[in-house]
């Protein structure tokens, strides 16, 4: 038995939801096996409401991964196809208004929570006045200026309860959030990453750049990453989450800064290497200044999997416009285990920015393409 399954079951039990029936065998493929690019499809007019999904019993428990306003638009077109819907977010944030509360409080970072609550809020008046309300930044020339709402609200109810997890769930039950947040670790974290030519003028050394922020925005050429503390504990209800999902999807979002530094945990690592859930990787539109910049999309994959090389896959999503190179694609999800979906999902006014409708439509085609046939328990 590998060295942390036994310590990561006694941790989720009490957290974990109660076993379904029926999983049927692991359906996984092997590495290399199978893979293959899909045409892609016109936009649907609509995609099933999660409300007619509960009625029908045909909605899968889907488990988003990454963090910032990648995870965030990830999110936006999740809630769109399932109710059953759970966000694990990162929590190595030092910037802004998080930084500072991370910095004067001692908190995990509540940015990304707050930014994924926000995206999970419904289409509705209530949910889309709380959505603006948690997003709101005060503007002023003292203490206050640039905090968001969501910070505060998120920071004085772990204050007053005492546990990150309840207080997050309190705060969507107050938002009528149509999923669930968690924080990947219950411990502020800091990332770390080796940077070659990180100082123009010795372009081949390789330096240590500390922080979120400032590896988001490096120049030179990130290396790896990694998280300290080292091997840091996983919150057990998003293990749980993991373990007992039917769909479990990773990015889009910043590589190094948001997607990455959930495989650098080693029990929610472990989570999604033995889970039974199909793996969807969500690539970005266009590499992002400073800690990708030039990449191609088939390099996302290849660094993905020198930090998890563990970790297999089963679907690789990604715009077709942002795929110059089909066959390289394909070679490197194949090394995955992974097949290649090409769909429209970006917005239509140029911007790199994901379409919650278009990525729905997306995600909802993958889920009854590639998961069960019949509903989903």
């Amino acid at each position: 038995m590998h060295g942390r399954q036994a310590p990561l079951r006694r941790r989720v039990r009490e957290a974990r939801r109660p076993a379904r029936l029926g999983r049927g065998r692991d359906r996984r493929r092997a590495p290399g096996h199978g893979a293959r690019v899909r045409r892609p499809y016109r936009r649907r007019t609509s995609t099933l409401s999660a409300r007619t999904l509960r009625r029908r019993g045909a909605q899968p428990k889907v488990v988003a991964l990454g963090g910032g306003m990648g995870l965030s638009a990830s999110l936006a077109a999740l809630r769109r196809i399932t109710g059953d819907l759970t966000a694990v977010v990162t929590v190595a944030d030092d910037g802004g208004s998080s930084g500072r509360l991370r910095e004067e409080l001692g908190v995990l970072p509540p940015g990304d929570l707050r930014k994924a609550l926000a995206a999970l809020c419904g289409d509705d008046d209530w949910g889309q006045t709380w959505a603006r309300v948690i997003q709101h930044r005060f503007q002023s020339k003292g203490d206050l200026h640039e905090h968001a709402v969501g910070n505060l609200l998120i920071v004085a109810l772990w204050e007053q309860l005492g546990d990150h997890v309840q207080a997050l769930d309190l705060v969507g039950r107050l938002l009528g959030a149509h999923g669930r947040v968690l924080p990947m670790s219950a411990v502020p974290l800091e990332l770390q990453a080796l940077v070659r030519g990180h100082d123009p003028e010795r372009p081949e050394d390789v330096d240590t750049v500390r922080g979120q922020a400032t590896v988001a925005l490096t120049p030179g050429e990130v290396q790896s990453v990694h998280l300290v503390p080292n091997d840091p504990p996983a919150v057990p209800e998003a293990v749980a989450a993991v373990l007992d999902a039917d769909w479990v999807v990773l990015g889009p979002g910043s590589w190094f800064s948001s997607v990455i530094p959930h495989l650098l945990v080693p029990e929610l690592l472990d989570a999604l290497v033995e889970t039974k859930a199909r793996r969807v990787l969500s690539l970005n539109l266009a590499p992002q200044p400073g800690e990708t910049a030039g990449f191609s999309p088939q390099r996302h994959l290849e660094v993905l999997a020198r930090h998890a090389p563990k970790l297999a896959l089963d679907v690789v999503l990604a715009d077709e416009a942002a795929v110059p190179d089909r066959e390289s694609l394909v070679d490197a999800a194949k090394r995955l285990g992974a097949a290649v979906e090409l769909a429209p999902v970006a917005r239509k006014d140029g911007l790199p920015k994901h379409d919650p409708e278009l990525l729905a439509a997306a995600y909802d085609r993958i889920f009854r393409m590639h998961g069960r046939i019949g509903p989903w328990r």
